[in-house]
């Protein structure tokens, strides 16, 4: 017969006191700072995603992946300024979208959860309701078929300011870009309205949404080494303007 180990009294009820306040970890077998896949466990019903989990700013930016004004004043003087490019053979098929993140969850499914209040989903991973306010014209919004998914720079205006010549894999990651400024949930009317406009062309009508879009615009561009027109580049610095500090 093995022989005993005697545990102390203590020992043993501080354990259970452990087991029983679920002093387990994150439970979900990922180290803390671990950055998941967007959408790749069961989406909650009801779950709104976390301030630091998804990459969202914590400082009141809508947007994920925000830098400061400062840095987006750097970022757009080391922009390329070039004339648009050419729209010979573009086609928003080039751009893979919306790609599958997991759970039968799709880029756009991923955007409306994380930029809505209270979203529930159907077992297909659809946004059935929930509640959006849109940076563009603060319109706020409780039914998500009202809602589009804007490409901060356009499919379009990127293939004009570089992406022509990308390959497949980057103009992928482009249109599904989760980590950096560059989709948003809008209403459809503010998106239309823009179109594949750059920002000389369009502005978002709630002129307080002008520090965010500036400070996105110029990161996504800085960021995929997009190319700027000298009227978008005035444009944009007028946007940066208004930013505090």
């Amino acid at each position: 017969m093995g022989r005993q180990i005697r545990v102390p009294g203590a020992v043993l009820a501080a354990s259970l006191l452990l087991a029983a306040a679920g002093c387990s970890g994150t439970g979900t077998g990922a180290a803390p700072g671990d950055d998941p896949k967007p959408g790749g466990g069961k989406p909650s019903a009801t779950a709104k995603p976390s301030a630091t989990g998804d990459g969202k700013a914590p400082s009141g930016d809508v947007l994920p992946g925000m830098v400061g004004a400062s840095v987006a004043r750097t970022q757009l003087a080391a922009l390329k300024t070039a004339p648009p490019g050419s729209m010979s053979g573009y086609s928003r098929d080039k751009f893979t979208h919306w790609a599958e993140q997991g759970d039968k969850c799709d880029t756009r499914e991923v955007v409306l959860q994380r930029d809505g209040s209270n979203v529930t989903r159907n077992s297909e991973c659809k946004a059935v309701s929930g509640t959006w306010k849109s940076l563009y014209d603060e319109v706020v919004v409780t039914e998500a078929t009202k809602m589009d998914i804007d490409h901060m720079v356009p499919l379009a205006e990127g293939w004009r300011s570089g992406a022509a010549g990308w390959d497949a894999a980057k103009r992928k990651a482009f249109a599904n870009d989760l980590t950096r400024p560059q989709l948003l949930a809008v209403t459809a009317s503010s998106n239309r309205s823009k179109g594949d406009q750059s920002p000389d062309l369009w502005q978002p009508p709630s002129k307080a949404s002008w520090c965010q879009y500036g400070r996105a615009w110029t990161t996504v561009k800085s960021t995929y080494g997009l190319t700027v027109t000298e009227p978008e580049r005035k444009m944009l610095s007028t946007m940066l303007g208004t930013c505090r500090g």
